[in-house]
């Protein structure tokens, strides 16, 4: 197997068109890790960055909500650098966009026009400018007070605080999305695989040292936790790890397909054959948004019940219960669990509800002589496609709370370093797979192309039924 790859490798830069695109690709994401490495002139990272690896030795959670923002960057966060923002707000504004298109008749109806989905890019692009001024100045506010967000930190990050600070550290953090988002634009045009999304994968992979040296701390003669496993926790760890990234891959690919006739019909002097084709239901439709969702709206409510615990004219009794409640939100704990899982599977539907619209592919269908095999067209066929695709939801929703939950558990049960634990489920998992298995998809359409065998026996990545 690892020859058969080596070699679909090898066969890869025989062809000077995928050749040029993956050396383009590689060379414009390490542009992008020199943007997440760059410190933002007046800011001192280290201290920053210090407090980000102690935080995660003492707590294991990374950070809370800037943590988890800082995964996504990179890194970057935790270093001051211009690409601290990370390309989050860009994620964010299309995220927005799409879901007030399905909410929205006349973005609905623009989306389904001649042109209206390149409008409805440039929307995004005119928000994405917008966020980033507005969390580029509620970032340089962090930063100038970092003793608000970041509790225990004791040195000043700024030199110079006042309004040129803001306003210089502000411009910088939009430059620096905006540069990673026509980068990451550039990838998808003249690069292999979908440029944002590897941008998010090299700041995730960009963290795998870190977590083997948490690893070798952990079996090593001298570390400082290395009393705790043994040889069989090693086993078991390898052994997990290769049952949940099979898992992922599984759950990521797997897809319903259901039968679509096509009866014979004409359009003015053209007749169109019938035939049978396949509609494909993905299980893991949401992929990793209900997760994201999920841990960012939680962090508010622990955070603002601790707050109130903490107010001059509240009681000591509503303290008390203040301060219980927003413990048992923490992470480790059965109620975060629960909340959390719960949380995961509405956004799963939530998500499914406002991009997958039966309506109109009912109404497509109709319209171009399709229908479902048993199925009246129509309603009856609308009615089919809620159904079956809130049945595979559910699936695929019990598994992303399964996948999310893993990293909380290994901490929580076995003291697993949270930097090792990251990369054995959750969002790192979910989005490292399923962006490695689509740049490896899009190269295999290119060896094809050329008859050359892609990574797997039969020359294709195929979607499971």
């Amino acid at each position: 197997m690892l020859a058969k790859i080596a070699n679909t490798f090898t066969n890869a830069f025989r062809i000077p068109e995928l050749k040029s695109r993956i050396l383009f690709t590689l060379f414009i994401l390490a542009v992008c890790r020199l943007v997440a490495v760059i410190p933002i002139p007046g800011l001192d990272g280290s201290v920053l960055f210090e407090y980000f690896r102690d935080l995660e030795k003492q707590q294991g959670q990374g950070g809370g909500l800037m943590g988890m923002y800082s995964l996504f960057t990179g890194g970057a966060l935790e270093r001051c650098a211009i690409g601290s923002l990370g390309i989050m707000p860009y994620i964010s504004a299309t995220i927005i966009i799409q879901l007030l298109t399905a909410v929205i008749p006349r973005l609905s109806k623009l989306a389904r026009e001649e042109g209206g989905r390149t409008k409805i890019i440039q929307y995004g692009r005119y928000l994405t400018v917008l966020l980033c001024l507005g969390w580029g100045m509620i970032m340089a506010h962090v930063w100038e007070n970092p003793r608000e967000m970041f509790p225990g930190l004791t040195e000043d990050l700024v030199r110079n605080p006042g309004w040129f600070y803001r306003i210089q550290t502000t411009v910088i953090l939009t430059t620096g999305t905006l540069l990673l988002m026509w980068l990451g634009e550039q990838i998808t045009d003249r690069g292999i695989g979908n440029g944002v999304s590897l941008i998010i994968t090299i700041g995730i992979v960009a963290r795998v040292p870190q977590a083997g040296h948490a690893l070798v701390d952990m079996f090593s003669a001298g570390g400082a936790i290395a009393e705790k496993f043994t040889i069989f926790h090693g086993v078991f760890l390898i052994l997990m790890l290769a049952a949940v990234v099979a898992g992922t891959i599984a759950i990521t690919q797997a897809q319903r397909k259901v039968a679509v006739q096509y009866a014979q019909r004409a359009v003015g002097r053209k007749v169109y054959q019938g035939g049978t084709s396949f509609m494909p239901l993905r299980v893991n439709y949401a992929g990793v948004m209900p997760i994201i969702f999920a841990q960012a709206i939680l962090m508010f409510p622990q955070k603002i019940l601790e707050s109130l615990g903490n107010l001059p004219g509240v009681g000591a009794g509503l303290k008390g219960i203040f301060r219980a409640i927003g413990a048992s939100l923490n992470h480790g704990e059965p109620a975060y669990f629960l909340i959390y899982g719960l949380m995961i599977m509405f956004f799963s539907y939530f998500w499914v509800a406002t991009q997958f619209n039966e309506i109109q592919i009912a109404d497509d269908l109709k319209k171009y002589g399709g229908y479902i095999p048993g199925v009246r067209p129509g309603q009856a066929t609308s009615d089919f496609l809620h159904h079956a695709m809130s049945r595979i939801t559910l699936a695929g929703a019990v598994f992303l709370t399964i996948i999310a939950v893993i990293p909380d558990l290994l901490y929580k049960v076995m003291n697993v370093p949270y930097q090792v634990g990251q990369f054995f489920g959750g969002t790192s998992l979910l989005i490292t797979v399923g962006v490695m298995l689509d740049t490896m998809r899009q190269m295999e359409t290119h060896l094809l192309m050329r008859h050359y065998d892609g990574f797997l026996k039969k020359g294709r990545l195929r979607g499971r039924i």
